[in-house]
């Protein structure tokens, strides 16, 4: 009888780490739910107004350049020179820092600069935006282990073309990829760096879900940064990116390297507006 003990006990932990990990997946899809329903998330962003050279009028009259659902009927003008954006309000002009927190206020709205290759446009969030009002929540596949795998990072730096939905393309830095096995098959995926100085790894990949069960553009997912040689991508925090709940985002699109020959049944499923 004394052999039925440390089974027992192996049992045991293996039920508590799959709670545990059941418990972790829970409490990051209530935090992803809770980003998406905050002020300023993307749910809130509910126009985008590309700039042309010269002044370009805003307000809540129909004959301005820029319409807005807020404000007075004319509330000031954007200025495209050269590559600078200023805006001017209350006979007050200043300039407005692209991709930036820089932003102009009018009624309850924001107003951002946002660059795209040769394109500036301005961003609207409106907290009473339409696609906030009738957020539903968020679909998931269930939890599955077998989805959290770690992978073997191979260093091999170099520059990714990644288009967006604009039908731009900009390189992006790539630190190496990973490789992993799932579904009896060796796969990989190449991580990009958003930013200098990164805390953690980028995925954007498709694969056989996408188009059916999920976002057909493909989905993203975030990764800690190498350890030791070794990556950990949980395909059960594989999330939509914002073009999924709003039409006027610029996400970037997976390169051919990220489009996986399989099933990935874990993660965020298809959002319906």
């Amino acid at each position: 009888m004394a052999w039925r003990m440390p089974l027992a006990l192996l049992a045991g932990a293996a039920l508590f780490a799959a709670a545990a990990y059941q418990a972790e997946i829970d409490a990051w899809r209530r935090a992803r739910e809770a980003e998406l329903r905050k002020d300023g998330s993307w749910l809130t962003v509910a126009g985008l107004f590309w700039l042309r050279d010269g002044p370009n009028r805003f307000g809540k009259d129909p004959s301005n350049d820029i319409v807005l659902p807020d404000g007075p009927a004319r509330a000031g003008v954007f200025e495209l020179r050269n590559g600078r954006v200023t805006v001017t309000m209350d006979a007050h002009t200043r300039q407005l820092a692209p991709d930036s927190a820089d932003m102009a206020t009018v009624g309850r709205l924001s107003l951002f600069v946002i660059h795209r290759g040769p394109k500036y446009g301005i961003r609207l969030k409106d907290p009473a935006s339409q696609l906030r009002r009738d957020f539903h929540g968020l679909d998931y596949f269930p939890a599955r282990e077998e989805y959290h795998v770690t992978a073997r990072f191979v260093a091999e730096p170099r520059k990714i073309p990644i288009a967006n939905v604009l039908g731009q393309t900009e390189p992006m830095a790539s630190p190496g990829y990973v490789v992993f096995r799932l579904h009896g098959q060796e796969l990989r995926l190449y991580p990009v760096f958003e930013e200098p100085n990164p805390r953690s790894l980028f995925l954007i990949f498709r694969d056989q879900t996408s188009g059916r069960e999920t976002y057909g553009a493909g989905r993203f997912l975030d990764a800690d940064l190498p350890r030791d040689n070794q990556v950990v991508v949980d395909f059960n925090k594989a999330y939509n990116p914002p073009c999924a709940f709003t039409p006027y985002a610029t996400c970037p699109l997976p390169p051919q390297e990220n489009r996986l020959p399989v099933r990935i049944e874990a993660g965020e499923k298809t959002y319906a507006r």
